[in-house]
């Protein structure tokens, strides 16, 4: 297992390259941990040198903190534990106060090592500082509660740089994979984070597994990388290749994805991947991109609709269907985080976008496909 040493706000961590993610715990019917092979799990990747691990409060509905708590028995020492606030069901200062004490009773410890708040974007940033963020985050750390702050992020790149630079971070959480360059934070937000002297953790590494699947017409590019390494393991190489990255978190639920990406993290140096590697990588990409069935880049040229429908995630949850081969995921994504929100159905045909769109996109026609497609 290689580490690399976070050096932020006076921190001098060393973390293992890969990081445990508890959003998906082995699970049995209906969707409860199941908690003994979740510890047995959990417990495995400390003995093979994971040293981080990423909870959350809302993680298999409240589950996942209680169980790594108990989990992490007699080896809490050896490792870095990071947990989230909830940003979205805040709705005062004193409340900030008794969910973190409530999430450490479920970790059954008495301090958080990186405490970050969850799923960040411009307008949830400026609510929480209106309730006193800022103030609660010092508190935390001045009491011990917390060692260091940071945040994950879903939103634009506008508004990542303006969160970095609002406040004395330790890290942020990323989404970022070689599919990902662009989303989000992307490339530029991880080096913009880096030379602000944050460390990152990336998430979605292999888009929650979409880029570990066998997908016909890739075998053989696979193959030209060679070293006998699955797509999952290239993928992950591929994150740790950036220098800027601290670790990778990984959401894995059997022992088998756990030896094979803890192997992986033994050959995950930075900057170490040849000129033909990223041609083959690229090589990769464009065979996903030439499945995209909406051309939307998401400028967000398009936005705010004034009906509230997310455009680009409506985009991009479309063509995830078709680009990876997962109408299923998408339904499931599109149904539970974007429907009521920002679903396709609100489209009223305006066309206030079209004028708008610099791919010449016809959006309300595409929305109509949203819905028929991955909104039933």
């Amino acid at each position: 297992m290689l580490y690399r040493k976070l050096r932020a706000r006076g921190c001098e961590k060393e973390l293992s390259i890969l990081g445990f993610g508890c959003m998906r715990l082995p699970a049995s019917a209906g969707c409860s941990v199941d908690e003994p092979a979740a510890v047995a799990l959990i417990r495995e990747a400390v003995d093979l040198g994971v040293n981080y691990f990423d909870t959350a409060y809302n993680y298999h509905g409240g589950q996942s903190e209680p169980v790594l708590g108990r989990a992490l028995k007699g080896v809490r020492e050896r490792v870095s534990v990071a947990t989230k606030l909830p940003g979205w069901r805040i709705k005062s200062r004193e409340e900030m106060d008794a969910i973190l004490c409530e999430q450490l009773r479920r970790l059954q410890t008495g301090y958080v090592d990186f405490y970050l708040l969850h799923a960040l974007n411009g307008a949830m940033w400026e609510r929480l500082l209106s309730l006193g963020v800022r103030g609660f985050l010092d508190s935390a750390i001045r009491d011990g509660r917390i060692r260091y702050a940071g945040f994950s992020f879903h939103g634009d790149p506008a508004s990542f740089k303006t969160i970095v630079d609002s406040y004395d971070w330790a890290l942020c959480q990323i989404q970022y994979n070689y599919m990902d360059e662009s989303y989000q934070a992307g490339t530029a937000g991880l080096r913009y984070a880096s030379s602000k002297g944050l460390g990152v953790v990336v998430m979605e590494p292999l888009r929650g597994g979409l880029l570990s699947k066998e997908m016909p017409g890739l075998g053989r590019i696979w193959s030209r990388l060679g070293g006998g390494m699955t797509p999952s393991q290239w993928g992950l190489r591929w994150v740790w290749d950036h220098p800027e990255v601290t670790l990778a978190l990984s959401g894995m639920n059997t022992v088998q994805q756990l030896r094979e990406n803890a192997a992986a993290a033994d050959e995950g140096f930075p900057s170490s991947f040849s000129g033909v590697e990223l041609e083959l990588f690229r090589r990769i990409r464009s065979f996903y991109l030439e499945r995209v069935v909406v051309g939307c880049t998401g400028c967000r040229y398009c936005m705010p609709c004034p009906n509230g429908v997310d455009i680009p995630e409506c985009f991009n949850l479309y063509n995830n269907a078709f680009v990876y081969d997962d109408l299923e995921n998408s339904r499931r994504v599109y149904r539970e985080y974007l429907a009521e929100q920002g679903g396709a159905g609100r489209c009223k045909g305006c066309r206030r976008c079209e004028d708008l769109c610099p791919q010449h996109i016809h959006i309300p026609a595409k929305l109509k496909e949203v819905a028929e497609t991955i909104g039933r």
